[in-house]
């Protein structure tokens, strides 16, 4: 909703800036989605000129010269191209300074050689009107010299408002004020439908020429109408098109500019209907018959159906009941009497028809949030005063009022405990406080009763405040919700306040990825179906089994993610787009699988997992001084590897690679990560052609990729860190080196020196791999370094000595190795 501020200020004027008050607005739960300027930036070097004399310009058949009292000693000469410009009138004029709509700034200028001093404004160019064919010719009574800012309003802040669904109220201007008022304690005017110049509905007493019958009242609880004779239809006042072109309506003619200005003041849509094209004279509101047609005021032909919602005459549709009316009865100028429509409809059945028509209105988008009964007679108010005010209308005797909702004048009466204020807030607020909030809100009080303070809830609040809990939030959000302090609620005192087991263990993990130099990223849950063919996942693989979104916002985002490693080649590719060649990201999320298939475990029982995942291309970390003349190496399977290993060794957990096959990683740069016979990730390099698909250039660089699954991880990190005491006994360390046949993973050997050496062998790492003809085909060379230590004395030779001897028969027997000499 666009609000402007000379609107809001005829009905309040808080003593705050605009940006204090649009902050003001968004922490009491109005959120104001920007600030605008319409009109002139500044009313500076406007005024109120009079034209002396026009005269054809010389050198220019469509340019008069004129001169202009502009209230200053000497009068102006401009130049104006205006076809209505003429001696006598009374004109709006910008001045050289004075800055137009769009930030230009006027200057003196010459136009075809003539000197001209200033500019005689249309409405247009002021963004007062649509009009831009001629100058605007105001009253000749204003003198000249008057600053034009106290004659139109040709300058004002519009506050761009996103109302709530639950604050339909606030879709008006006075609703808006009376909220503004409550928030800040400026003064309230009167409501402007206080002064009702018609009859109040009243049975026996209904407009002359006009029968309604509802016949669908579950779908239509009131219906009013009034008529009016005598109508001249022309355009509105400048004030009035200027108001209506700042809210963001286009202004049509007096009477349907009147339906838009009652209905951005009170919040309640009207629609203005030809009285003399209502067939028959009768309107009836019922359903829509299957393959009827109207055509609405937009000019498209509709086809309805029994869960539509019309106003027929004896003709047929005549209007989609709260959506649009129909162009067989609507205003032209040459209307003399205007049925004036106010009703209630029902908010989902309105709310349906416009996405079944897609056809979205000021009217629609009102009524499908459900608005009071009250206030459409507090529409027809404001309506009334304006018809009669600008477009000479006589009002007919009555008010026609099909009212067939039960109940709805009852006011809803909500306890409200002193006590449970404070309970729910963490803090007490004074009785007092309470009181001055809820009536400034419009809320009845009576402060008297001790033993419950029963509040009233104004109609226009109905639907919203139901409960006390409700009252209570009115309370805090007014009060000041920032001003509330931290509290633990009493009934949850027994509960520490820090971060739960696994919280703990997913935070060490992403604080190790930080450490390293990733920056982590946050995906979208939603993504393509296409992504799994982008990932080469074949037919029948568990991945395929994915979760899909009932109603999903687009295509593109239809289906839960199976694996995030799709979402980091998102994020990779944006950056590398825009000339990031070094990429180090991860991202902490869940992963969804639909029948327990798992991307490194089909048999995973698991729906649903907490992934840790990350992808590293280019180079693995920066170059420094001491590369010398070559960069940095670049990131690979190691790389990947590493960052498992150092978040794995951060929590605790003893894991084994072992190689894999995966679709969308490289073959033979893939390893699974178990620890035991629980598989807890997978890590290795990018298919080329997977990142191909991301527009990774084949072959230049490779893409370094694990997950871990953090939900198993949970289970296997240890809950408590235990510590073994420093050693004062030194270790004794060896060399081994060994071949072993090529297909012989590195950490299965290691697995069989540990395994082989017991508790003292202390640590066993490779150091170096060679391959070529001195180890034979098919062979590769293994050097180890291994360390051996005693927790209570100093090895020597002897202790050492069949320890080596069995690590060699072990590896000898188990993994066909040869000690090299």
């Amino acid at each position: 909703m666009r609000l402007p501020l000379t609107w809001l200020h005829e009905y309040t004027t808080p003593d705050l800036s605009t940006r204090e008050l649009a902050t003001r607005l968004a922490m009491t739960g109005t959120e104001v989605d920007r600030i605008h300027q319409h009109g002139v930036p500044s009313t500076d070097g406007f005024v109120v000129g009079k034209v002396l004399t026009c005269e054809p310009h010389p050198d220019a058949d469509r340019l008069r010269v004129c001169t202009v009292d502009v209230g200053e000693e000497t009068a102006a000469q401009i130049v104006c191209g205006a076809p209505n410009v003429a001696a006598g009138q009374t004109v709006a004029v910008a001045r050289p300074g004075a800055v137009m709509p769009g930030g230009m700034k006027l200057k003196k200028a010459k136009l075809r050689g003539v000197e001209s001093a200033g500019m005689i404004c249309s409405e247009d160019e002021l963004e007062l009107g649509v009009d831009h064919d001629g100058i605007m010719v105001l009253d000749d009574a204003i003198p000249a010299g008057t600053p034009l800012a106290d004659v139109l309003p040709i300058s004002t802040e519009v506050l761009e408002l996103e109302v709530t669904p639950n604050r339909p109220d606030c879709l008006g201007v006075y609703g808006v004020a009376r909220e503004v008022h409550a928030i800040t304690g400026s003064e309230l005017a009167p409501a402007p439908w206080e002064d009702d110049p018609g009859d109040m509905p009243d049975d026996e007493d209904s407009p002359a020429g006009i029968e309604v019958a509802v016949e669908a009242p579950d779908l239509c609880p009131r219906f009013t109408a009034r008529v009016f004779e005598q109508v001249k239809i022309g355009p509105s006042p400048v004030w009035l098109r200027s108001r209506l072109i700042a809210a963001g309506q286009r202004p049509i003619n007096n009477v349907v500019d009147i339906t838009n200005y009652a209905m951005l003041l009170t919040g309640h849509p009207l629609h203005a209907f030809d009285l003399d094209r209502i067939a028959g004279g009768r309107l009836v509101v019922r359903r829509g018959v299957a393959g009827e047609k109207i055509t609405t005021l937009d000019g498209q032909e509709r086809t309805l159906d029994p869960d539509i919602l019309v106003i027929a005459d004896d003709e047929g549709p005549t209007s989609l009941a709260g959506v649009m009316g129909g162009e067989r009865s609507e205003v032209q100028p040459t209307t003399t009497r205007v049925l004036m429509e106010v009703a209630v409809w029902d908010g989902p059945n309105i709310n349906r028809t416009s996405h079944r028509l897609a056809l979205r209105s000021e009217a629609s988008s009102r009524f499908e949030k459900g608005l009071p009964f009250e206030s459409a007679m507090a529409a027809q108010a404001v309506a009334a005063q304006l018809m009669i005010e600008l477009a000479g209308a006589k009002l007919a005797p009555g008010t026609l009022d099909v009212n067939v909702g039960q109940g709805w004048t009852d006011f809803a009466t909500v306890h409200l405990r002193e006590e449970r204020v404070a309970s729910l807030l963490g803090a007490p607020v004074p009785r007092e406080r309470i009181v001055e909030i809820l009536t400034a809100l419009g809320f009845g009080t009576n402060a008297d009763d001790s033993a419950g303070m029963p509040v009233s809830v104004p109609y226009w609040r109905r639907r919203d405040v139901t409960r006390e809990a409700d009252l209570i939030e009115e309370v805090a959000r007014v009060d000041g919700v920032d001003g509330l302090p931290a509290t633990i609620p009493p009934n949850r005192t027994g509960l520490p306040g820090r971060l739960g087991a696994r919280q703990r263990i997913r935070r060490r993990a992403e604080d190790v990825l930080v450490g390293r130099g990733l920056a982590e990223v946050v995906g979208w849950s939603f993504t393509d179906p296409a992504v799994l063919d982008k990932l080469l996942i074949p037919a029948g693989d568990p991945l395929r089994d994915v979760v899909t979104i009932e109603n999903p916002m687009s295509e593109t985002q239809s289906i839960l993610r199976p694996t995030i490693v799709a979402s980091l080649l998102d994020v990779a590719a944006y950056n590398r787009a825009r000339g990031v060649r070094d990429i180090a990201i991860f991202e902490s999320g869940n992963v969804y699988r639909k029948h327990g298939a798992d991307v490194v475990d089909p048999a995973s029982p698991a729906d649903e997992h907490h992934a840790l995942a990350g992808l590293v291309t280019g180079r693995a970390r920066p170059t420094s001084w001491a590369d010398g003349d070559g960069a940095s190496p670049e990131a690979d399977v190691f790389t990947a590897k590493g960052l498992v290993e150092a978040v794995l060794g951060a929590l605790g957990i003893e894991w084994t690679a072992e190689q894999t096959i995966r679709p969308f990683l490289h073959p033979g740069r893939a390893a699974l990560i178990r620890a035991g016979d629980e598989v807890l990730g997978i890590f290795g390099e990018v298919h080329p052609v997977a990142a191909a698909n991301w527009d990774f250039p084949v072959g230049e660089e490779p893409v370094a990729f694990f997950a871990i699954n953090l939900t198993k991880v949970y289970d296997e990190a240890p809950d408590v860190a235990t510590y073994r005491d420093v050693t004062t006994f030194p270790a004794m360390r060896q060399d081994l080196a060994l071949t072993v046949a090529d297909d012989v993973p590195a950490a299965r050997v290691l697995e069989v020196v540990r395994a082989a050496g017991g508790k003292l062998v202390t640590g066993a790492e490779v150091f170096d791999v060679y391959r070529g003809g001195q180890v034979g085909e098919g062979r590769v060379s293994l050097a180890l370094h291994l360390e051996f230590r005693a927790a209570d004395r100093t090895l020597t030779d002897e202790d050492v000595t069949p320890v080596r001897e069995k690590i060699v028969a072990r590896l000898t027997t188990e993994l066909g190795a040869e000690l090299r000499a």
